[in-house]
């Protein structure tokens, strides 16, 4: 029996109308990625994350456990899951199971994003428990009543803390505050930047090509919504690395399988693998900029590609062109 997608898609509105989240995570999971790096707390310009990265080891681990239950039996009592979930967060399970070094890769993600702002010499805050998910499930899942209720609470409670301007950090959360709110939010007047938006628009110093090649996957949702698929592409050329193009690329894309994860398992991993095989004829070494393409094409590939998310790409070469340069100013001293 396929799996029942009324239950879920009513687990997923009861969740956020309840607890704030489709998959609600502890403050510590929520924010503990920023730990040590002294961001300061609100402003009128702040990092929005949306959870999704947060998020992302304990959606792997739900859409693992049902793609174990398709077509079993068990499907047929996911409807009383939902009722035991509105008293108890069945959710919270999905965070214990999740994979502790994919939590630790999607901390280090965000931790890679403020790094390379900073070193762009772009001022920002950070709302810590304050920040809210987005909403990008709902929306995606076409739940528009509760995902209008959760955009209006989520726009009043970012009005009270007077903030002006966000920078997202993943296609998703973007999409939804871009796009989505100001449909279901009279006056939505935030401003909404990406990060690779903001990056791109510094105009980066073009580095030396020593860190060889990645292949790009492009997201869906940034190329084809937002229009953001020639910034990473500069982005990386500047940082030093030379980009390959898997079939099907830019707005042309091939999809990652993820959007439909969580209600048709079997098919989404068809999709995947699909996209492994394209990305695999051309290189080894894939970059992603989204935390579903990233844990979705991960999971297909297995062991057959290296596949990195682009913030940790372009720190990389970021903190390897620091090293070069100061063994190089070492050296002249020494010669000297």
């Amino acid at each position: 029996m396929p799996i029942p997608i009324a239950p879920i898609l009513g687990i997923f509105a009861d969740n956020v109308r309840k607890r704030g989240s489709v998959l609600p995570l502890s403050k510590r999971k929520a924010t503990g990625w920023a730990r040590g790096l002294n961001l300061p707390r609100g402003g009128r310009t702040v990092l929005y994350t949306g959870h999704m990265y947060q998020m992302v080891p304990a959606i792997h681990a739900m859409s693992s456990q049902l793609a174990l239950l398709e077509n079993s039996f068990l499907t047929r009592f996911f409807g009383l899951g939902r009722l035991v979930n509105k008293v108890i967060d069945l959710s919270f399970f999905m965070g214990l199971t999740a994979s502790r070094e994919r939590m630790r890769r999607s901390n280090q993600v965000l931790r890679d994003i403020v790094e390379l702002l900073r070193g762009a010499g772009v001022e920002f805050g950070y709302l810590y428990e304050d920040e809210f998910y987005a909403g990008a499930l709902l929306y995606d899942n076409g739940q528009d009543e509760a995902f209008g209720e959760h955009a209006r609470r989520v726009t009043a409670h970012l009005k009270e803390l007077g903030v002006k301007c966000l920078i997202t950090v993943d296609p998703h959360t973007t999409k939804m505050l871009r796009q989505a709110y100001p449909h279901f939010v009279k006056d939505f007047d935030i401003e909404v930047r990406n990060y690779l938006e903001v990056l791109a628009e510094r105009h980066p110093k073009a580095a030396a090509p020593a860190y060889g090649e990645v292949v790009l996957h492009d997201s869906c949702v940034y190329a084809r919504y937002e229009d953001i698929c020639e910034q990473p592409r500069v982005l990386l050329r500047a940082a030093g690395v030379s980009v390959r193009e898997p079939a099907q690329s830019g707005k042309a894309m091939h999809c990652c399988g993820g959007p439909i994860e969580s209600l048709f398992p079997s098919e989404a991993h068809r999709i995947s693998r699909n996209r492994v095989d394209q990305l695999e004829a051309a290189g080894k070494n894939v970059v992603t900029m989204c935390p579903f393409c990233w844990v979705n094409l991960s999971k297909a590939a297995g062991s057959r590609l290296v596949i990195n998310d682009i913030a940790s790409t372009l720190a990389d070469c970021r903190r390897k062109t620091s090293v070069a340069s100061s063994s190089t100013a070492t050296q002249a001293m020494a010669a000297e």
